[in-house]
């Protein structure tokens, strides 16, 4: 049966521009990093922070992210470089394809928590910032399966269905559910969604991080639920399936304690920001010369009522001394 409508699938994931190889799945990548930087940039500035700290911090979280998604597909995918007949070279070729999106956030996290930390600012509040950044670059990092002809679902044929053309590593050629796609414009809904709900509610203290990581965990799961690559089963269910329940429950979890223990939003979130250590100081003079008029309003009033007693006290005197001269000349005709 001839397909009339289909999504094609590209001739080819890599170009050559003389001996560099310009790749598709880490152009997607290198992409998705820029937007998370530069929409958590624009986040982070309105949240009362400076420009540039997002990038800066993103030096350290980016490295360990990219590590940390590797590391999690070569563990729960190991016999793809450790068992019989293959190269555990392999294992380091990032550009073939197989960051696990867990481990990416699990250890960038570690590395935002450096940077962070060397800038002394809250991890919670940077993470709030990046979130629908980080959803957003998912978005786009997933069309690199697009190229690498991976991660699709079942065999389909509905007019959006993906066609594979490649045969290499056990595929067989046919039309499939585009699974990338579908996650694609998953990651895009929790992206405003983050952003809406952080307008709405005002979430701070790592909340709209949590929801971002719950909202993926839902979308993840009946996406993983449809795929047919290999992959590790425990009672019936993907890895991955068991993951997203697990990290869905946490962060839910997390959202419910923080917002118990730590309402609201930060006030301050970078010392020296907008709304950092600066304009508290101003705030803190202003407050301080408020303090010294009103100390000074105060002693006048005290003075001018320590005057007008006085006026009073004076008063009093000297109608008394007229009282005692008239009793006195009283005194003096009833002697005459």
């Amino acid at each position: 049966m001839e397909e009339l409508a289909y999504i094609p699938s590209p001739s080819r994931g890599v170009i050559h521009l003389g001996p560099i190889p310009l790749r598709g799945y880490a152009f997607c990548i290198i992409i998705g990093v820029f937007v998370a930087v530069w929409l958590g940039n624009k986040r982070w500035i309105a949240r009362g922070g400076r420009a540039g700290t997002v990038a800066d911090i993103a030096v350290w979280a980016v490295p360990f992210g990219l590590v940390g998604g590797r590391l999690y597909h070569v563990i729960t995918d190991y016999e793809l470089y450790f068992s019989s007949g293959r190269d555990w070279v392999d294992a380091f070729k990032v550009w073939q394809g197989g960051l696990g999106i867990w481990g990416a956030i699990a250890l960038g996290a570690v590395g935002a928590w450096i940077g962070c930390r060397r800038r002394g600012i809250p991890l919670p509040a940077y993470a709030d910032a990046i979130a629908p950044g980080i959803a957003f670059a998912q978005a786009i990092g997933r069309w690199g399966n697009w190229f690498n002809q991976e991660l699709y679902g079942r065999e389909t044929h509905v007019p959006w269905a993906l066609h594979i053309t490649s045969s290499e590593g056990g595929r067989i050629p046919g039309y499939y559910h585009p699974t990338f796609l579908y996650e694609s414009l998953w990651c895009i809904g929790v992206g405003f969604l983050v952003i809406w709900a952080d307008r709405r509610f005002k979430l701070g203290h790592g909340r709209a991080f949590a929801l971002y990581v719950a909202a993926y965990c839902v979308g993840r799961g009946w996406i993983e639920y449809m795929r047919v690559d290999d992959a590790h089963h425990i009672l019936g269910l993907r890895l991955n399936d068991w993951t997203a329940m697990i990290v869905f429950l946490l962060a839910v979890l997390y959202m419910v304690l923080s917002a118990k223990k730590r309402p609201g939003r930060e006030t301050v979130v970078e010392p020296g920001g907008s709304d950092g250590e600066g304009v508290s100081d101003g705030a803190a003079d202003g407050a301080g010369e408020t303090d010294e008029a009103s100390e000074i309003a105060e002693a006048g009033e005290i003075a001018e009522a320590k005057d007008a007693e006085a006026s009073g006290d004076e008063a009093e005197a000297e109608d008394d001394a007229a009282d005692e001269v008239k009793d006195e000349a009283g005194s003096g005709s009833k002697k005459s």
